[in-house]
């Protein structure tokens, strides 16, 4: 499997547990490790691009998820579809800023953003509300199940010391 990480922004992230936590899930649906993921992190004003530009949606959002050869999960061991899953772009200002809301730390929203963009990617949705209770049920399984196997503590993510807001600065410019 290539799971290739980027990271265009001002925070410190740990590229081997977004590694680990892709190889987990895409594991638990049962699709191929031949296939390929990117996952990059970027700033509020990439993504309010990209969410113009694709959802015709004003402003930064936390998560997009680019699919690319419509890989669905397997049913069975063996049986596991392989291509180019596609791409994830997930913004840290606004995970942090969601965190704060939801009252649990970045690294989480983060680790729970890249496994909502995973689903996507493989073709789940929460367009209406049966979608979104089956979707959202199986991210928080999937997550909370790599976290209790995982050994150690989370190291959270944070702004490199020399850095401003981007959040704060991306709605100051506008």
């Amino acid at each position: 499997m290539s799971i290739e990480i980027s990271n265009e922004t001002d925070w410190s992230i740990e590229p081997k547990l977004f590694v680990d936590l892709a190889i987990f899930v895409l594991k638990q649906l049962k699709v191929s490790t031949d296939s390929d993921l990117s996952l990059t992190f970027i700033d509020p004003g990439s993504i309010a691009v990209l969410h113009e530009k694709w959802m015709n949606l004003l402003g930064p959002t936390d998560v997009m998820s680019f699919p690319m050869d419509e890989i669905r999960p397997g049913v069975e061991t063996g049986q596991e579809e392989e291509g180019i899953l596609g791409d994830i772009v997930i913004c840290p200002d606004v995970a942090e800023r969601q965190a704060l809301a939801a009252g649990h730390s970045t690294i989480e929203e983060i680790m729970l953003l890249e496994t909502h963009g995973i689903l996507h990617l493989l073709g789940f949705d929460h367009i209406d509300q049966s979608e979104e209770h089956r979707m959202f049920a199986l991210q928080r399984q999937l997550l909370l199940t790599f976290l209790a196997q995982r050994p150690g503590t989370l190291q959270e993510v944070i702004h490199r010391p020399d850095t401003n807001n981007a959040l704060k600065q991306y709605y100051s410019e506008q």
